[in-house]
């Protein structure tokens, strides 16, 4: 494996904060509640190991109480249901993401059709 450093220096700051305050996000007990063993999470925060598959990360987010979409982008990753999203509307969407980014949106901007959208359904 050839290892994400960037994400496992990610992963044990988050853990280590975390840890400051509550003694459950010991290596081995955060390990355990992701569902790896203690040694792939010590490796894995070491940048010895590439990240898990996309469920686990999104599990190591939702413990560290952050956003699931950031870790996985940061592990080269996407959430599995835009795959299932895109597969069910490849065009329509592929369509929409070109749009996006070639209009020049930028994230505030993103935020605030979505924040619209949101309010609609």
């Amino acid at each position: 494996m050839a290892g994400n450093p960037k994400f496992g220096k990610r992963i044990r700051s988050l853990r280590e904060e975390k840890k400051m305050v509550d003694p459950s996000f010991s290596l081995r007990k955060f390990a355990e509640k992701v569902g790896v063993s203690a040694t792939f999470m010590r490796k894995l925060e070491d940048g010895e190991f590439d990240p898990p598959r996309a469920e686990k990360i999104i599990k190591m987010a939702e413990l560290l109480g952050i956003d699931a979409d950031e870790l996985l982008a940061l592990a080269g990753k996407t959430d599995p249901e835009l795959d299932e999203i895109i597969r069910n509307e490849p065009k329509a969407m592929a369509d929409l993401l070109r749009k996006a980014r070639d209009s020049g949106l930028t994230a505030a901007d993103l935020d605030r059709i979505t924040r619209n959208m949101k309010r609609k359904s």
